[in-house]
């Protein structure tokens, strides 16, 4: 159940001193499941190219000062989980949730690293067993609050309707597509949703867009972080683009100012669909991911 990744496969290739499981703050778990995918396919790849990609990425990070897999105390990489024998995400959701939980148990940090955004929601369901008072950012171009899609209620444009099955501190940043019933659901429900429109209107007149986020935030957070919020001129690999997105400095200031002011549990990445040929998407995603690793654990960094 617990298999790792030999150090030529893990994230970053760190050796077994950095990738230690019994002393690493991170565990992180890829999930390749893609069932639903609605336009572009090939988000089960994405895993794997982030973890491949992630070999490119300097130990050292030259924006934050210090090497954040160190002030982890090292970061494990579990091997894939079994996707090929799962035919929907409610069966999924609970395979994850099994492990995230188990590493949970064991105090770890987990960043799950999943192929279509519903291979998220079992990690996002660990989570919130095991942190009360935990708000769900959710850090997306698309809504995914469609009650069901095209006859699947699991699908990935469901992925926040499954959410709502557990909770309501929810908080949406960057949406900038939606169909009219989820607008209403929203509203229904009282989600506080930062649109992508709105972010690069007050961005561009030098308003604090930040802030707001922040404050609909509870003290414990967890992000769950769907590549295409990013513009596609940063992200093109991935099944559903969305212009007018977020930029690689808008992100990083948001997660930043996010750890400075909440506790960050615990975060995924998903919806990576790679583009044969292109490869800097899968390693912007990597060093993301790594960055992000390292605004959680910041106030951790050695001396």
């Amino acid at each position: 159940m617990h298999c790792f990744l030999p150090e030529e496969e893990r994230f970053l290739g760190l050796d077994d001193g950095q990738a230690c499981p019994e002393k690493s703050g991170v565990v992180v778990v890829p999930v390749p499941f893609e069932k639903t995918s609605s336009y572009r396919k090939g988000s089960s790849e994405g895993p794997t190219a982030i973890l491949s990609a992630s070999h490119q990425v300097e130990l050292f990070d030259s924006d934050l000062g210090f090497e954040p897999y160190a002030a982890a105390g090292g970061i494990a990489t579990l091997s894939p989980l079994r996707v090929d024998d799962i035919d929907d995400g409610k069966a999924m959701a609970k395979r994850v949730e099994r492990v995230v939980s188990y590493w949970l148990a064991e105090g770890k940090k987990v960043v799950t690293l999943a192929g279509e955004h519903t291979g998220v929601v079992g990690a996002i369901l660990a989570y919130l067993q095991a942190y009360k008072n935990l708000t769900v950012l959710q850090i997306d171009a698309h809504s995914d609050m469609r009650t069901t899609y095209l006859g699947d209620a699991w699908s990935h444009a469901c992925t926040v309707s499954r959410l709502l099955d557990s909770t309501r501190d929810i908080v949406q940043v960057g949406i900038r597509s939606e169909a009219k019933e989820e607008r209403i659901l929203a509203e229904e429900v009282g989600l506080p949703v930062f649109r992508g429109e709105e972010i690069q209107r007050r961005d561009s007149r030098g308003i604090d867009w930040v802030s707001p986020i922040i404050e609909k935030c509870t003290e414990n957070v967890y992000v769950t972080f769907d590549c295409d919020v990013l513009d596609p001129s940063v992200m093109p690999a991935t099944g559903t683009p969305e212009p007018g997105g977020l930029t690689w400095e808008q992100v990083n200031e948001l997660l930043a100012r996010l750890c400075q002011g909440r506790n960050v549990v615990g975060f995924d990445f998903s919806e990576l669909a790679p583009i044969p040929g292109i490869n800097y998407p899968e390693f912007t995603a990597a060093k993301l991911v790594y960055r992000f690793i390292g605004h959680v654990f910041g106030k951790q960094r050695p001396a």
